[in-house]
């Protein structure tokens, strides 16, 4: 089911790229710190803190009318946060509690609507939402060590957010807003732990338009 998604998505993402309507086409660099953190639905697996991270690289927005736009893009960000193992006992051996630190670095590509207000002395109100597939491309503990048999490969998502622009003349601007990602799919793969722990991510986004 998960690969059925994001295959999807990014067949999405490939047409939206080479539509050929008449509304403009916008790319932005981004560049964003964010704030990520694990939540399981077991409740003897703890949230143990959050991990700061960043998201940058390009995002593509395809106008299909003067405020109204389909947006796609790709970005690597960087992710994880902090979870507690209560102990487990395995047949006649036994696993001592233990705190796990996952950092994380995804191969993001967004897929959703853009929402833009008209221009109010050069400045905007945009609001963003849609789909967050990502590709899992580095996985360790917080010694550095590589985890990745302890992360699965594809991860799933949405976001929701917004910001304001502001016109720098031309088609040139600035774009600073804010984005919540809420995670959809399993990150872990614990050995012992048949939990579902969703990645979330709140993310502090700057944004050059070109």
């Amino acid at each position: 089911m998960q690969k059925i998604i994001v295959t999807l998505a990014l067949m999405l993402a490939s047409q939206l790229l080479s539509a050929q309507s008449a509304g403009e086409t916008r790319i932005s660099f981004v560049l964003t710190p964010q704030i990520s953190w694990l939540k399981s639905d077991m409740d003897v697996v703890e949230n143990k803190g959050s991990q700061l991270g960043y998201n940058v690289g390009l995002i593509v927005d395809r106008f299909f009318g003067d405020n109204y736009a389909f947006t796609t893009g790709i970005t690597i960000n960087a992710s994880g946060g902090k979870l507690g193992y209560p102990a487990l006992v395995q047949g006649q051996s036994s696993i001592p509690a233990q705190q796990q630190t996952y950092k994380l670095r995804y191969l993001e590509i967004p897929v959703g609507l853009k929402l833009r207000s008209e221009d109010m002395h050069r400045f905007n109100i945009y609001g963003r939402f849609g789909l967050s597939p990502q590709i899992n491309i580095m996985a360790k503990n917080k010694d550095d060590n590589k985890i990745a048999d302890e992360v699965k490969l594809l991860d799933l998502g949405y976001h929701i957010g917004g910001g304001v622009e502001y016109s720098l003349g031309g088609r040139n601007a600035l774009m600073v807003g804010i984005l919540f990602n809420n995670g959809f799919f399993d990150t872990t793969d614990r050995n012992g732990f048949d939990d579902k722990a969703i990645l979330n991510r709140l993310v502090f986004e700057f944004g050059f338009i070109f």
